[in-house]
């Protein structure tokens, strides 16, 4: 896809995050993933207290940096994220983000993680509004819109969020960051979220709970996340 033909600087990429995998069998997914056309790996860290789940650390990052060459995005739901940067990035990580409503000094995280030489973006719950990131932007290398209240998987889509996007983009300009949405991709909301303007559409129940099994659904994804 090309600017002129639809509006946009990139491809849309699909992130596939193991939220909802198998921890079992959690490599073979990942790989299944690749081969349906996945093109990062989004994985979910709570603390339990910005969130009340506690999932995964810097150890499931080392794992999955053996067995795939997909870029690995860390989405840190934690309190005081910049405690953690660097053990995530030492891990494999290649992005991550952290959420605003939970880091009291975000330009000194962002710089951090940058530093460490990973990209480097915020996350915004649904209430969050766009212009918190304002004066964020020249150290941004992309933002994740929840289009879910973070904390689990399976939860409906809420699409109120999806004009924030656009805004996003108008705040932005032609700085050159990619807008993710994280939360209740499907099927059916995939051509939304693309609609709405974003860049990369990250799906847990959709590509590792998916009756036709991972591979397939990944591709079907793939398939109507292109406009």
């Amino acid at each position: 896809m090309t600017r002129a033909s639809s509006g946009r600087a990139r491809p849309v990429r699909i992130g596939a995050s193991i939220l909802a995998a198998d921890f079992t069998n959690l490599g073979e997914s990942v790989r299944a993933a690749e081969r349906g056309g996945a093109e990062m790996v989004h994985i979910d860290v709570m603390d339990g207290r910005f969130v009340p789940p506690i999932t995964m650390g810097p150890v499931i990052v080392e794992a999955l940096r053996r067995v795939t060459v997909l870029p690995l995005d860390v989405h840190l739901m934690v309190v005081e994220p910049e405690r953690h940067l660097e053990a995530f990035v030492r891990a494999g990580a290649t992005s991550i983000s952290f959420h605003l409503e939970a880091c009291t000094h975000p330009h000194r995280a962002l710089g951090h993680i940058r530093a460490l030489g990973a990209q480097a973006g915020v996350a915004l719950n649904p209430g969050t509004p766009p212009e918190a990131c304002g004066w964020l932007d020249g150290l941004l290398d992309f933002v994740l819109v929840m289009s879910v209240n973070p904390g689990y998987s399976g939860q409906a889509f809420i699409p109120d969020v999806l004009p924030k996007i656009g805004r996003l983009r108008t705040l932005l300009g032609e700085r050159p960051v990619w807008i993710g949405i994280d939360g209740g991709i499907s099927l059916k909301t995939a051509g939304q979220a693309v609609a709405a303007g974003a860049d990369v559409l990250m799906a847990a129940s959709a590509i590792f709970r998916a009756p036709e099994g991972i591979e397939a659904a990944t591709a079907r994804l793939r398939t109507a996340a292109d406009p």
